[in-house]
Order: C-alpha cells, then sequence, then structure tokens
C-alpha cells in the first residue's frame, strides 16, 4: 500500500519515528509522499527523505491554513526549492475555509499560483479543500487545460462533488473519514470507479477505527484499506493492488 498523504515529519512523531516507521512498513505500506506545510516545517521533512530515501517522499507547497500576510515570502521560498530539485508534487496547497477566513483572498492566490507550477512541473496538485469542496472544483476547472493532474486529498464531500472531481481527471484521496460510522462518505464515494480512488492517512490526523480520536499512523491505512474492501465487496488484496497502482500512476512512481 501506499500512503499518499502522511505528516510523517510532524513534531507527534518525534518520540518514536522508527517505530512508527517499522509499523508501516510490517502493516505493508511500501511508500509515505508527505505533504509540505510551510516554511516552519520544510527543512524537517527533507531531512526525514533524506534519512528515508525511496521510501518518505517530499511534496513542495504552502499549506492554505499557513497563508497569513507573509504569504509571498512563503511562496517565494517554495519557488527557490522547486528550481533546486524535483518533487512528487505540488501541496499541499488548496482552500481552507473552516479556521480562519482573514486571507481568503490570499488563499486562493496562493492556490492559483501552485496549480500552475504544477502545470509547469507537469507534476500532480494535492488539494486540501475544508469547507470549500465547491471552491476547490472551481479553481482546478479554471486551471484544468487537459494536463493538470491531482487528487483531492481527506475527501468528505457528496456524491455530485466526486463525480464532477473525477469528471476533472482528479482523483479521491480516502482516508480515516470513510471508517467513521456517520461520515457519509460511504455513500459519496459508492458509484465512483476505483480506478479514481487512491488512499491516504493524513497522519497524525484523523485516525481510523479502532483508533478514532488518537494519534494516526501510516501502518492504519489499513484499516482504510479494510474497510474499502467491505464496502465493494472484495479481498483487501485487490484494493492495496488497484488503489496502489492509481498511486504510481498519479504520483509517477
Amino acid at each position: 500500500m501506499i500512503d499518499t498523504h502522511a505528516h510523517i515529519y510532524a513534531d507527534e512523531f518525534d518520540d518514536d519515528m522508527e517505530a512508527v516507521l517499522s509499523r508501516a512498513r510490517s502493516a505493508g505500506v511500501s511508500r509515505i509522499l508527505m505533504p509540505a506545510i510551510d516554511t516552519q516545517t520544510h527543512a524537517k521533512m527533507i531531512l526525514l527523505e533524506d534519512n528515508q530515501p525511496e521510501y518518505c517522499i517530499s511534496m513542495m507547497g504552502l499549506h492554505p491554513c499557513s497563508v497569513k500576510s507573509n504569504y509571498k515570502d512563503e511562496l517565494k521560498a517554495i519557488e527557490g526549492y522547486f528550481t533546486k530539485r524535483k518533487f512528487i508534487a505540488v501541496g499541499e496547497t488548496g482552500l481552507d475555509f473552516y479556521w480562519d477566513l482573514t486571507f481568503k483572498d490570499q488563499q486562493y492566490e496562493a492556490f492559483h499560483q501552485q496549480a500552475e507550477w504544477a502545470l509547469h512541473y507537469n507534476i500532480p496538485l494535492v488539494i486540501h479543500s475544508r469547507n470549500s469542496t465547491d471552491e476547490c472544483i472551481e479553481v482546478v476547472r479554471q486551471h484544468q487545460n487537459g494536463n493538470l493532474k491531482g487528487v483531492f486529498h481527506c475527501f468528505s464531500g457528496t456524491a455530485e462533488q466526486a463525480q464532477k472531481i473525477v469528471e476533472l481527471g482528479f482523483y479521491l484521496g480516502i482516508g480515516g473519514v470513510l471508517t467513521f460510522k456517520n461520515s457519509g462518505l460511504d455513500k459519496a464515494i459508492a458509484q465512483i470507479d476505483l480506478s479514481n480512488i487512491v488512499l491516504e492517512t493524513d497522519a497524525p490526523y484523523l485516525a481510523p477505527v479502532p483508533y478514532r480520536g488518537k494519534r494516526n499512523e501510516c501502518g492504519y491505512i489499513l484499516y482504510v484499506a479494510q474497510k474499502l474492501a467491505e464496502l465493494r465487496d472484495l479481498p483487501v488484496v485487490d484494493i492495496d493492488s488497484i488503489t496502489s497502482q492509481n498511486s504510481k500512476k498519479l504520483f509517477s512512481l
């Protein structure tokens, strides 16, 4: 299995990083893709990649919750990283209208810029869309010239939104929310073909049942795969195979 979205470099893992990675490998996780947040954590993320080559792989981008008054400096720093080396994706970027709308316009500006980088470098765009799925869909539509690709990470929208995302050529990133009893995500993706789905944990956040409310780990992606297998009446090994192939195709692994 490939965990397509995990903040494994977060402070929450400082005390037992090696044990967490060992458990991930034991659970069958073959790669961990790491979304960027901002300049406060870029160096830490890249250091982990250096220490775990080919296993923990970095993206580069500015998280919408980190779009503040200094967002132009943040974007300039990201641009500098892109001129120095390759990254597996641009992200995570997008819009977050849940926490704070103070920099709403700036979130849009940062998102548009990062969509253009994804097109320029021909790499996927990894989208955060909390309380803003329709708005994020519209931004993707504006940039979709037939070459933009990516994933709506931690998708938790409606069936209609899921269909729109797939029609735009994007994948749905499915994580622990699928295991929550009343999330409705099972129904939202019921008609979505498995060829449009990738798995993720978003560790250390959104741990699946039976660990809901606790720190999430990459190894817990197995519970997401098991739930999806149950919903589709397929063996877990098939879910693993299909979603892993999707991830390899999307991220050119």
